[in-house]
Formats: C-alpha cells, structure tokens, sequence
C-alpha cells in the first residue's frame, strides 16, 4: 500500500479553531451608501468661499423679492418735495450716514444767522435743521450783487462802447415843501484805477426841470471827493425856483481815453415835512449800497436810475461751513398754516383730534398721526354769528406729506423723491426675473442643441455650428432695435431678444464636453453592450460635462442683468417697468453730486456678479462626477 493509500485517524485535538474567542460576521462599512446629489452637496458645503456666494446671493434674491412688498413708501408718485434726500440709516449728528449734508464756504445770512441755502425754506426751518455752523472769520470783498451782502460803494461809470457820452446818476423826484428844512450828506470813495477805468470829472446838481434854470448846482464839475453836506431849503429859496419838486443828479463826464467812474459810499436826504416825504426820503436816501443796489434792481429803478453802467463795489459777505439735517428741513415742523373751520371739523369726525371753539387754542387734543397739524396757535370768530371762522396751527412737515412717522431712507432718494433703497430692488427684482427666463430657455435649448451637434458630429455638426455662426454674427443692437421697431419695447420683446443669441455660448461649451468625453473608455464599453444613444449622452457623458457645462451657464445670469443695463443706458431697453439698468442710467447724471444714487445699485450688481462666480466654481466641484466621494 503506498504512502498515499493510507488510512489516518483524526482526532479532535488535530484540529483548532483560529477565531476561537472572536465573534465571525462580516465587517461593518465604514461609510453609508449616498446619492450623487447628497455626495455634491456634501463636497458643495466644505468650499467655504461658495457656501458665503451662496448665502449673500440668497440675500439679495430675498431682498428683490420682498422689498418692494414690505416697504412703505411709494415708487409710483414724483415727489418733488423729497428730491435728492442723503443716505440715513443713524440720527443725526453720529457723523456717518445719518442723512445730513456738510459744505464748506457757504455765503453766511448774518441778519438771519444761517447759511444762504435756498429761498423755499424759511429762517425758523434753517435754524431747526442746523447740527452745526462754524462762521469764517474774514470778510470777502466782493464786486456783485449779492442779497446778503452789505456796505461797500455805489458806481456810476461811463460805458466804453458809447465815446464823449456823460452819464447820469438820476433819483426819483421830490417834494421839497417850505415845511422844515431839507439837507443833503454825501461820502465818496477816491479809490483810484478801480477796473477798467479812473475816477472821473462829475457834479451833482438839483435838477426841476429841463431848463439851464431849472438846475441847483451843488457841486461843478471837479475832482474833489470830499463829503457834501448841502442846505437844500436855504438854496431853493436864494434860487427861487419855480417848482419845488427836483431830483438829485449825479453827471460824471466822459473821456475818450478811459472808463470814467465815480464811488459813492452813502447818501443822507433828511428833514423838510416828514409826515409827507417820510418814505420817499427814507428810499432815495442810502447808508448800504449793497441793499440800495438790491432795491433798485428788484424795483425797476423806481428810486435811482442810472443812463450808463451802475453796479457795487468792495461789497462785504462772509462765508460759513455747515452740517445739516436735511431730514429735519424736510420733515420738520411746518409753518403756522391756516385751516377752515370746515377742514377742522371734517377732522373732528374722521377722530383725528379734539376742538372746543368756546375754550380756545387750548382745547385741542391730537388724536391720530393722520392730523396735519400738533398745536393750534390761534382761532378767528366770526363777530355776528359767533361760529368759529378757521384755525391757525403748526405741525410736523412729514404729517403734511402723508406720512404718519419721519421716513428714513437708508439709501437716499433720486430727482423724483422716490426711495433709493426700494426702487433699486424693484428693478433688480425686474432684471432677476428677465436673467431666469432667459437661462431656462437658453440653458435647456442650448444644452439639447451641443448635446445633439458634439455627440453626432459630422454633417450633423457642420450644419448646426454654421446655424450657430450666422446668428452669432448678427449684433444684437441689431436684433434689439428691430424686434422694438415691430413689437415695441416690453418685457417680454427684450427677453425674446436676449434668447435668440445666449443659448449659443452654452451649446459651445456642451458641444466641446461631448467631443471630449465621447470617446472614452467606458462611453465604448456601454456602447458595445448594447447602450442606446440617449443612454450614452444622459447617462455617461452628460454627467461629467455638467460641472463645467453649469459654471458656465450659470455666469448667464449676472452677464443678462448687466447687458440689460447697458442697453438701457442706451435707450434700447425695457420700458413702462421697473428695471435696474433703467434705474442706474437714469442717475448716471448726478454722478458726480449725489453719488450714492449710482453707488448703491453699482455695489448691489458687482456683488451679485461675484457671488455668482464663487457660486458658480462651487457647482463646478460639486457637480463634477470624477470627484464623488472624495474629501
């Protein structure tokens, strides 16, 4: 028997168990079985820079949607008593954004004791509106008209376009009655070489009638610029002069070598009948050449006239810094503003506020914002009947407005008064809505059209890329203007526009992925199997071109919004609706005086257009099939 043929008896102790003290059964997995969606939003989540895209641009979509929603203050109506309001978003005074406007070398109101802004405010508004004033301490000297302006010297110059022509520095005529005594004071000024021209030859004479006669000669011509103080009463009687009625001339002779000029600090006419002359005295007579220039300007010369040039000379302003509340001009308390006894009580019965007549001013009691007005200063009774004839009463300016709070407009408003803030929103929320329509419609037609030309190829690809080209080449200023031309300038032309060219990026990018992927490995293998066409391009080539295919497609969106504004810049956008582009070319003018009307929405777009990007590269990542449980 061989060695092989043997027989062998086993025993039990030939035999051990390896795992004798381990439990058998199959190891646990390490990790859970997972989607592809749930394995891109996981690697989509550990990109923090996208997460943050992600996160703002969710923002600003909620923010398009439901400001124009939740805001109060209406986008529709022109209100030009709120035009260019400043950003407010803190009170005033805190130094930043607080809505109040600061200038420096303002022209200072010294009789009011606030700065020369506007005549459409009244001295109480100013001064309620002033955070703060710092008058400059020098003087200016000026050589024009201003209205607050003071002193300086009255010139009375001959004109340089008419030679060997005096010139005539006429008053209003005068009663000179036998009541009182009438004296004349004049100062001059002998500053020499003033302008263009020198101090001149001149007189000054009383002037009755157009006779030699008729005149009273004061001064002869001369060169002498010492004060005149003249007794008028006294030379009309040594004169005898027929009538009593005479002007105060002023002749200053001409030369045909330079402009001549005389500079006349003030001019005193007092006495005589003064219950009679009282205001023609106190008008032909000037201490402020300024506010005698002003007069006479303002009044069509009705109390000096002048036959050549008369302007001011050395007048004195003083300029001031300022910060206001432009909020509180705007909104604060308004002016006592009278009310008929008729609009008091349609108050009364609306339950606005509470008003006894028979008590007074006193007895009103404010009992809704609706009311105008706060506190009632005074009532006007109808002596016969007894009844209550109106009210005179002050309130907040916000509650003449319709307002039943101060507004703060944390953005400004525009030239129309309309909120930055809720306009801005209103028209990306416009645009936004336009960018979606159009990626759907450009994404899924452009993805179905590159996946059908890059998976076919050849006389399929010719044809459908010269499609491509041809429309591609068509300037879309072109397509724009005539699609407006026949079909007008709506919303739904633009987004018609727009879809007859922007597919055509996003089938490129899916064309060039199919002639990328097609000819792999595994693309061969299913297709040996048996792989239907469809198959091959939904199931194992589109997936891998998505990531890139998305990133791109979903840069579509900022560049619709920005190309919206561009041609509404240009006058080819949407008209009758809201829209940022509208919106934004609109105020590109007051660019460089109100700036945040175009930096606000400037900053709302560049960080849309970002945070798509960072959006974007994280879809990339997290779509990209090659990546799939990797960290």
């Amino acid at each position: 028997m061989s060695e092989y043929n043997k027989d062998y008896e086993f025993q039990a102790d030939d035999f051990v168990f390896v795992q004798n003290n381990k439990k058998i059964t199959d190891k646990k997995l390490d990790t859970k079985p997972t989607t592809f969606f749930k394995d891109a939003l996981k690697r989509f989540k550990k990109n923090k820079s996208s997460v943050v895209g992600a996160v703002i641009l969710t923002i600003l979509v909620a923010l398009a949607i439901f400001v124009p929603i939740i805001s109060p203050y209406d986008i529709d109506t022109v209100k030009t008593a709120e035009k260019f309001l400043p950003p407010k978003l803190f009170e005033a005074g805190t130094g930043f954004w607080d809505g109040t406007t600061s200038k420096e070398h303002v022209i200072y109101d010294s009789e009011n004791g606030v700065p020369a802004v506007s005549e459409k405010y009244t001295v109480a508004a100013l001064k309620q509106s002033l955070v703060s004033i710092e008058i400059e301490p020098e003087v200016t000297y000026i050589d024009t008209y201003n209205k607050y302006g003071t002193g300086g010297v009255i010139v009375a110059a001959t004109d340089a376009k008419v030679d060997n022509k005096d010139i005539f520095l006429s008053s209003k005529p005068i009663e000179f009655t036998d009541k009182g005594k009438y004296t004349l004071d004049i100062l001059f000024d002998n500053e020499e070489n003033f302008g263009e021209g020198k101090l001149g030859e001149y007189r000054v004479y009383l002037k009755s009638g157009d006779r030699e006669e008729d005149i009273l000669m004061i001064r002869d011509f001369s060169h002498d610029y010492s004060p005149i103080s003249f007794d008028i009463s006294e030379a009309m009687k040594e004169a005898r002069l027929k009538s009593t009625s005479a002007s105060i001339v002023f002749d200053v002779k001409s030369s045909s070598s330079a402009i001549q000029y005389i500079l006349i600090k003030s001019l005193k006419l007092s006495g005589g009948d003064r219950a009679k002359n009282l205001d023609v005295l106190e008008q032909v007579s000037f201490d402020n050449p300024t506010e005698m220039i002003g007069v006479t300007d303002l009044a069509s010369y009705e109390y000096w006239s002048c036959s050549g040039r008369k302007g001011i000379h050395n007048s004195e302003v003083r300029y001031c810094d300022y910060v206001m509340d432009e909020y509180m001009l705007v909104y604060g308390n308004a002016d006592a503003v009278t009310y008929s006894a008729t609009e008091l009580n349609s108050w009364i019965e609306k339950g606005w506020c509470m008003y006894n007549y028979k008590v007074g001013p006193e007895s009103f009691e404010k009992l809704s914002n609706e009311c105008p007005i706060d506190v009632v200063d005074s009532q006007q009774v109808l002596s016969v009947t007894k009844k209550l004839s109106s009210i005179t009463g002050r309130g907040w300016g916000y509650h003449k407005l319709g307002y039943e709070s101060m507004p703060k407009y944390i953005m400004g408003t525009d030239a129309s008064g309309i909120d930055v803030f809720k306009r801005a929103f209103a028209g990306f929320r416009t645009s936004l809505i336009l960018s979606v329509i159009v990626f759907v419609i450009c994404f899924s037609f452009g993805l179905v059209w590159g996946s059908i030309s890059g998976y076919f190829g050849g006389t399929t690809d010719l044809v459908m890329e010269r499609i491509t080209d041809v429309l591609s080449n068509i300037p879309f200023m072109v397509v724009i203007t005539l699609l407006r031309l026949h079909f007008g300038a709506t919303f739904f032309v633009f987004a018609l526009a727009l879809c007859l060219q922007a597919w055509i990026g996003t089938a490129s990018r899916t064309r060039s992925q199919f002639y990328r992927f097609k000819g792999r490995e595994y693309v061969l293998a299913s297709r040996t199997l048996g792989s239907s066409d469809a198959r091959l391009i939904f199931k194992h080539i589109l997936p891998n071109s998505l990531g890139t295919i998305v990133t791109y497609s979903v840069l579509l969106i900022p560049g619709i919004i920005a190309s919206e504004a561009t041609y509404s810049y240009l006058g080819l956008g949407i008209e009758g609706t809201y829209s940022f582009g509208l919106f934004m070319s609109n105020n590109y003018a007051y660019l460089g005086v109100y700036p945040y009307l175009v930096i606000f929405p400037a900053v709302i777009m560049a960080l849309m257009m970002v945070m798509f990007n960072l959006f974007g590269n994280g879809l990339r990542d997290a779509l990209n099939p090659t990546l799939k449980g990797s960290d």
